[in-house]
């Protein structure tokens, strides 16, 4: 299949506050990711290289020992092992994010 409606894809909750529509191929993953106000991603890391963009809300975003407020049409590059955490602020936020190679676990 070629062609997928964003917005008729079921989700997946992938923690509290977190929900993401995910469209994979062979190398890569792109998530479509739904943030509650005040939901937290804690500190973490993983084998993929993975690149975002914020497109609503704002939140405090860490990537190894920096922080940033992210907001709307703010971009971020992951290399692969990097510790990386986040904080939203008061409104819901939409991040769209790339995956490489596609991450099995937000398959559905």
């Amino acid at each position: 299949m070629y062609f997928h409606d964003s917005q008729a894809r079921p989700t997946k909750q992938l923690l509290p506050g977190i929900l993401a529509r995910t469209f994979w191929g062979e190398k890569m993953l792109m998530a479509l990711v739904d943030l509650a106000p005040h939901a937290i991603i804690p500190p973490h890391s993983h084998p993929y290289e993975q690149i975002g963009m914020a497109l609503e809300g704002t939140c405090a975003f860490t990537i190894a020992d920096e922080t940033r407020q992210v907001q709307p049409g703010d971009v971020w590059v992951i290399p692969s092992g990097v510790t990386h955490s986040v904080v939203m602020g008061e409104t819901p936020g939409l991040v769209i994010e790339f995956f490489s190679p596609a991450r099995d676990d937000y398959k559905y």
